[in-house]
Formats: C-alpha cells, structure tokens, sequence
C-alpha cells in the first residue's frame, strides 16, 4: 500500500449529503416523524432516543428513504439476535428488506449483525445504520476499525442507541468521530482539560493525578472536566449532529402510549460465610482487584440469593459477570438455560429469541453478551449483579423495562459489603445519565455548528535548493 492510498483511508469523505425526504409513512408517531426528518435532512446524524421509543421503524424508515433516492441498499448493523427482530419490524410496516449474513444483497435495506460485517463490500452501499452504536466499544481493536473504516466513505450514516455516554461526557467523541465530526482528541482538546491539569508543579500534579483516578475508580469524578467556558458550547455542539429524547414531550408532542409502569428497583446485601483471610469483618473493597476477589469468594452466597429470588414460575432474566457465576446459577434454577461467550452465534441467536418469544422461563447470560437491543418485554423481573458499568444496567433494565411493558418491573440488584462501591458508582452515573439527556434537550433548538475541514487554501512553496 502506497502513503497516498494510506492517507486516502484515514480521510472522512466530506459534504454536505442530507436532502428533504419524500411522503413518510402513516405508521410514523409525530415526534418519530420529526426525528426521522430532522436525520434525514442531515445525512449523518445519531438519534439517542430511549429504549421503546421505536428506533427500529425510524432507521428502516430512514434507511428505505435513502436507498429510493440514492438507488443503492442501505446496511443495517444490530447486535446479536436483534437483526431478526428488525426484519419482523420491517414486515410488519411493509418496508422491503432482507436479512443477509454472507454478504448477498436483495433487497433495499439489507440487515446483518456487526459480527458478520467483513463480508460486505462497502462500496456497494450508499449508507449505514449502526443500530445501539454504544455497542461499538465493547468490540476489540480489530473489529472496532472493522466497523469505522466500513463507514467513513459512505455519505449517509445514522447511529441508534439509548445510551449515547454511559460512563463520561468524553465518550460522546466516539459518536462523533464515527459520523465524520470533530475526532475523538479534536472534541477533548476543544471541550475539555484533563483533571491533573495544574499550575502548582510536577509533584503536586502527580499526586493531584492518583487523588483524581482513585475518585474516579469510586464514582466521584471523572479524568475529564470542563473548560470554563465550555459547557454550553459543548451541548450546542453535539445538538448540531444528534437529537436525543426520552419522551415524546422533549420533542414538544405529547405522551400519550409513552408512559412507562413502575419499577421497584430492590438492594439485596449478601452476608459472605466467612471474611477475607485478613480480616475480621468485611469493609468495602478498594480498588478492582479486591473488587474481584470478593465476587470470586461470595459466588456461592449471591448465586443462592438470585435462585431464591426467581423461585416463583413466572419468566426471569438473570444477569452474571462471570462464566463461574452463570454456570452455578444454571444447576441453581432447574429450568434455566444459559447463553455462553463459547456458545456458537446461531445458538446464541436461538435461545435469545425463545426468550424473546416466552418459550424459556429463566434465561442467564451476561450484559456483554445479550443487553443489547432484545425486546424481552414479556418478562418483566430482572436481577443484576453490579459491576460499574452504568451501560451494562442500564441496557440490562431496559430489555424489560420499556415503553410497551404493561407490568411493574422488578430488578433485584445482589451484592455483598465489599461491593458497594460498584453499586454506588452505577447511581452516581445514572445521574450524570440524566443531566446529559436534560442538557441536550435543552439545547436542541440553539445548535452550534463546528466546521471540519481538511482544505488547505494556501499553495505551498518548494525551496529554491531542491
């Protein structure tokens, strides 16, 4: 590969793509129809919006839109087992599409899972959906590029998720960098200043760094602050390419079919049998690898508790964070089944959907694995064991508990005295969560538009001894 092919690769492409969409379809809600204009007017946006707030028929309507007027198929990318219930969403509102995993095209909008991207060619399509986009970095180094270098050349580009920056403000830079906006770094250096960031000298700055990572650790700050000025230029800012919605109300329409049941969220702390060797009596862990090794020495203890917990006939979705834990509850609950990482992605896919579908009362599996986009809403009791992926939970509720559900949802959260530092790390996210939504809410219709450009306008000069 030569260094200009090189550079070619690493380009955006650049323009303005968005036009003016023909006659949507009836079946569209009002604040649906506004989203999927607004996105289409853009040409590469995201859409944040909150799980059963039909995301779904937004990217096949807008994906159908694109493929009519480009006359070339758009792709859309769902985590595993989602892209089933996408094609059965796409039938039901008669939009033409197909599910393809080897890379045949034969219809307008083609729909595939991330894992079997590498077999489509992305010239032959004029644009992508990324469907719960978040997803994106869980995927290693390999298939993360995979899935970038798939979409910088194709003009039209929507991404879906609920949860846009689970974990900091900083992780939106990914969104960004996938829609051809300000790059990861380009959005820090602009927006923010690292929290070491001091005039009073090297060694205070050093110590000021652990003081400020340990924080972080226990859900107290972030590496990441911002500028003084900054804030609402950086909310402006993402409003320009992203609309977010939690109810149809932040869009101005009213709520009426979106307004979700109760959710009795329940704390169950687990006494372990004996202390750590080093101890009298258990203490909050401090740091990850105490973290771990508390998990590992109270699986039996949690394990028991959730088994007790589901013990009443009715369907449940239980949570794990370790292989050791998922094997254990599936001998606890007799008529659960287990979705493993070593399972094949054809089982995986099939025991998902008997969940979805209600032919499984107890599913066990982990977050990574299935807390991405599944409409579980026929069950509606959940239990977690917390880590501090405020992502992972939240996703994991949501499978439930969401517009649609005609229950109260119950999530038991197990966990034990060492592990109340996670716990209290995911509610200190969730409301960083909430404030994220308020403020991009609030600044949706005050848009601050950042060009980005690689044109240079000056013409060089070569020295007069070469």
């Amino acid at each position: 590969m030569g260094y200009v092919t090189f550079l070619e690769k690493k380009l955006q492409l650049g323009g303005d793509w968005g036009f003016d969409p023909d006659d949507l379809p009836e079946f569209l809600f009002g604040f649906q129809r506004a989203l999927v204009e607004w996105s289409l007017k853009k040409g590469r946006s995201a859409l944040f919006a909150d799980c059963g707030l039909g995301k779904t028929p937004m990217q096949l309507v807008w994906a159908d839109q694109v493929a009519h007027r480009e006359r070339k198929p758009v792709l859309i990318l769902t985590p595993l087992a989602v892209s089933y219930q996408t094609l059965r969403e796409a039938e039901k509102f008669g939009i033409i599409a197909e599910r393809s995993q080897d890379g045949s095209i034969g219809a307008p909008v083609v729909i595939t899972n991330y894992e079997r991207l590498e077999e489509f060619d992305a010239h032959r399509f004029a644009g992508v959906v990324c469907d719960e986009s978040s997803i994106l970095k869980n995927f290693d180094g390999v298939r993360r590029q995979q899935i970038t270098d798939f979409m910088r050349k194709l003009p039209f580009r929507l991404l879906c998720t609920a949860t846009a920056a689970p974990n900091d403000y900083v992780e939106l830079g990914t969104s960004s960098e996938a829609l051809g906006e300000l790059g990861h770094m380009d959005m820090l250096s602009r927006f923010f200043v690292s929290a070491d960031k001091s005039s009073h000298g090297r060694t205070h700055q050093f110590r000021w760094k652990i003081k400020e990572r340990q924080e972080a650790f226990h859900g107290r700050a972030s590496m990441w602050r911002f500028k003084g000025h900054a804030e609402d230029p950086f909310w402006r800012w993402v409003c320009s390419w992203a609309r977010a919605t939690r109810r149809p109300s932040d869009l101005g329409f009213e709520d009426d079919g979106f307004v979700l049941p109760p959710l009795d969220e329940n704390e169950h702390l687990v006494e372990a049998r004996a202390p750590r060797e080093d101890r009298l009596f258990d203490l909050p862990s401090q740091g990850l690898h105490e973290e771990r090794e508390e998990a590992r020495r109270t699986i039996e203890e949690r394990c028991q508790r959730v088994a007790e917990l589901v013990d009443h006939g009715e369907q449940a979705l239980v949570w794990c964070q370790l292989n050791d834990e998922g094997d254990l509850l599936t001998k606890l609950i007799p008529d659960a089944e287990q979705v493993k990482g070593a399972d094949t992605d054809e089982a995986k896919e099939r025991r998902l959907m008997d969940f979805a579908e209600g032919n499984l009362r107890v599913l066990v599996t982990k977050p990574k694995i299935g807390a991405w986009g599944l409409n579980l809403q026929k069950c509606a009791h959940v239990t977690f064991f917390p880590s501090h992926s405020y992502e992972q939970y939240y996703q994991g509720v949501r499978r439930c508990w969401r517009f649609g559900q005609e229950r109260q949802v119950r999530v038991d959260l197990i966990t034990t005295e060492g592990g109340l530092g996670a716990l209290r790390n995911l509610q200190r996210k969730a409301a960083q969560a909430d404030r994220m939504f308020s403020r991009l809410v609030a600044h949706m219709n005050d848009a601050l538009k950042i060009e980005h450009s690689n044109d240079f306008t000056e013409r060089e000069e070569i020295p007069a001894w070469l």
